[in-house]
């Protein structure tokens, strides 16, 4: 597989999740990257900054068409701290940042992709994103609020790389006496628009 089907392939999926998880603009979209995987290699051995750039490139141009900020994690070398644009982090005040530059053996190719191509790149300790998705089990959750609802998208790899995708909602509180008000339920495992 070329690197353009990995672009491809990014830009369909993450089109996808936005659309199916209706988010709203300004919120977070949080991409965890193994391009060891993609390539088909065990995550952390076989980094490319061909695959992180031309991957975060179109995850990132799909976010701008949105109105999204988007969040890439780094590997735990740097306790998956994730590389936001600095404007977030201006916005957002729970934001905490963190000093650190990732590169290809400590951060991993996404994350250092993102902070070169960024226009203000600066990382973060933790994020609370409303969407995000995950090429080659790079175990975003951390990063995604509660409660996350997974997400059935038709990419389901890029490369050799599983992909997986969570939603996620408000949390429904309060016990049987409690009124939740209604909401038009969007079906996030049909695979259909």
């Amino acid at each position: 597989m070329n690197k353009d089907s990995h672009v491809s392939l990014s830009m369909q999926a993450a089109e996808e999740l936005i659309r199916k998880s209706q988010v709203a603009r300004g919120e977070v979209f949080v991409l965890g990257l193994s391009t060891s995987e993609v390539k088909g290699e065990n995550i952390g051995t076989a980094g490319s900054m061909v695959i992180g750039r031309g991957i975060v490139s179109a995850v990132h141009e799909v976010c701008r068409k949105y109105g999204l900020f988007l969040a890439v994690q780094g590997c735990e070398h740097i306790n998956r701290a994730l590389v936001v644009e600095r404007a977030l982090l201006q916005k957002d005040h729970r934001l905490v940042e963190v000093t650190v530059q990732p590169s290809l053996k400590a951060g991993g190719a996404a994350a250092t992709a993102a902070f070169e191509t960024f226009i203000d790149p600066a990382c973060v300790e933790h994020i609370h994103a409303k969407i995000g998705m995950d090429v080659g089990d790079t175990e975003i959750g951390m990063h995604v609020q509660h409660v996350q609802v997974p997400v059935r998208l038709n990419v389901w790899k890029i490369g050799v790389a599983r992909v997986t995708a969570l939603n996620s909602r408000p949390k429904l509180i309060g016990g049987e006496r409690s009124i939740y008000p209604e909401k038009k339920e969007v079906d996030l495992t049909s695979g259909e628009d």
